[in-house]
């Protein structure tokens, strides 16, 4: 048939709500199509999340597997879907989910775009047309003993391990880079500040070192929440019953998901509970918001040590990206690091979504599920793709002011602190404010006032007296 419209060949199918035109070519169905039209959102589409598809056709495979075991598909049939899911597995077809992330309906509109896109590409694969449902039916086949509120919350698990491990690395060569930072300034002494004051010295070796075991810390973090996407509740069907499957479908679904995975995957322990929970959700984003706030601390902390770089602190000299203003010559803003603060607001914020779209889901099942899901992979897209140019464009090229950071260390106040076991805190402290009020520098101020000797002085100073846990009356 054609449509006089806009001349696309299309062909009829039909659902609860009567027939609609879908074009000839496509895979995907009635369904579908009804999607495409009712949800307008947020303008990101299915097809842009290519885990999201892979795992929906991680799940629908395994489902296909067990089916035949069961007996509730025949061999051919399982056969001509499982190409169908390794197509869409290796990376094909994925235009064929032109269907906003955000919908209602729990994620119906999802199940049944790859129940359909899978349907056809089966149907040609067995030498019938797009349509000819009789043969393999999106619902009654491709569907077999799942409904959306198990097959998709399963996707959406499949999915996160996917992209997990894809983020990890990601991580692993930022900390990577930070710990050659902290190699490579390990003999440039400056000034460590608490409260935006003066504190102590220290080396920036020691402060990049800080940074990388920050991040260090929360790969445990992430890979224990990602544990939990391993726990599915396949052959719960629609509240956890199990009801329109057959007896041990789940087992041999929860078998098939391993041998395609190679992943440990279990079966939650009990289907009522797990199809309505977002636990693992809440718990993986909330590892992300840890990630995210951490990253966002550091990204900070950048940015005040290059300040300047006449006016600021100007410890550190970060790689040059573009002209920092229309109208003021000369000036560089540290963007790459202001880039990555936005990122790092947009995923503690999304953490609030999924947070509120997990409380509200009532009784047996959780429909806020898509905009969980939507939000899970933006927050790990938007910190794989920061991550990559903070490192890249930005910690790489890193360099020290070392001259700049000895002036700070030897100016400051704050190296009277090291005098504290020597000649005790009330003489101390009297240096110490005489030196604010005069701008003299602490050093002159101990030799003038006779309390130590310049040797025992110079001693005391040296940067490895100044960095470490030592015996200071044993030195002088």
């Amino acid at each position: 048939m054609e449509n006089k419209n806009n001349n696309i060949q299309t062909r009829t199918e039909s659902d609860l709500l009567g027939s609609r035109e879908v074009p000839t070519q496509a895979y995907y169905g009635v369904q579908t199509t009804r999607a495409i039209d009712n949800f307008h959102i947020s303008g990101h589409l299915l097809s842009s999340y290519p885990n999201f598809i892979r795992g929906m056709a991680i799940t629908k495979k395994a489902a296909a597997m067990a089916n035949v075991e069961v007996g509730m598909i025949t061999p051919e049939q399982g056969e001509a879907i499982i190409w169908a899911c390794d197509q869409l597995i290796s990376g094909l077809y994925h235009d064929q989910f032109p269907i906003d992330m955000i919908q209602g309906g729990a994620g119906t509109s999802t199940n049944m775009a790859a129940n359909e896109v899978i349907a056809n590409l089966a149907l040609e694969r067995m030498g019938h047309q797009k349509g000819e449902y009789q043969y393999c039916s999106p619902n009654d086949v491709v569907n077999a003993s799942q409904s959306t509120n198990d097959a998709y919350p399963c996707a959406i698990h499949m999915a996160m391990c996917l992209e997990h491990l894809e983020f990890m690395p990601r991580l692993e060569k930022m900390i990577e880079a930070l710990d050659q930072k902290s190699k490579e300034f390990a003999h440039v002494i400056k000034m460590g500040r608490t409260q935006l004051q003066d504190a102590v010295p220290m080396t920036l070796g020691q402060t990049f070192g800080g940074f990388a075991a920050s991040l260090r810390g929360e790969l445990h973090n992430l890979r224990n929440a990602a544990d939990e996407f391993l726990i599915v509740n396949m052959g719960a069907t629609a509240i956890g019953t199990g009801i329109c499957s057959k007896p041990g479908y789940s087992e041999a679904c929860i078998k098939a998901l391993r041998r395609v995975t190679g992943w440990n995957i279990s079966l939650a322990d009990n289907l009522i509970e797990a199809t309505s929970a977002t636990s693992c959700m809440i718990q993986y984003s909330s590892a992300m918001k840890r990630l995210a706030i951490k990253i966002n601390k550091m990204c900070n902390d950048l940015r005040l040590l290059s300040s300047g770089p006449r006016c600021g602190l100007n410890e550190i000299h970060l790689p040059e990206r573009q002209p920092g203003s229309s109208i003021m010559p000369g000036k560089v803003n540290p963007v790459i690091p202001e880039v990555m603060n936005q990122v790092c607001y947009k995923v503690i914020g999304n953490d609030m979504t999924i947070s509120l779209a997990s409380d509200n889901g009532q009784l047996e099942l959780n429909v806020m599920e898509p905009v969980i899901a939507y939000t899970l992979f933006e927050s790990v897209h938007l910190l794989e793709n920061g991550l990559d140019t903070l490192r890249t464009f930005c910690i790489d090229g890193i360099r020290a002011n070392e001259e700049r950071c000895r002036q700070l260390v030897e100016h400051s106040i704050g190296i009277v602190t090291m005098l504290n076991p020597i000649i005790g805190y009330k003489q101390s402290t009297k240096i110490a404010k005489e030196a604010s009020e005069t701008g003299r520098g602490v050093y002159e101020l101990v030799l003038e006032h006779g309390l130590l000797t310049k040797e025992q002085l110079d001693e005391i100073l040296k940067p490895e007296n100044m960095l470490q846990p030592v015996e200071l009356k044993q030195i002088i």
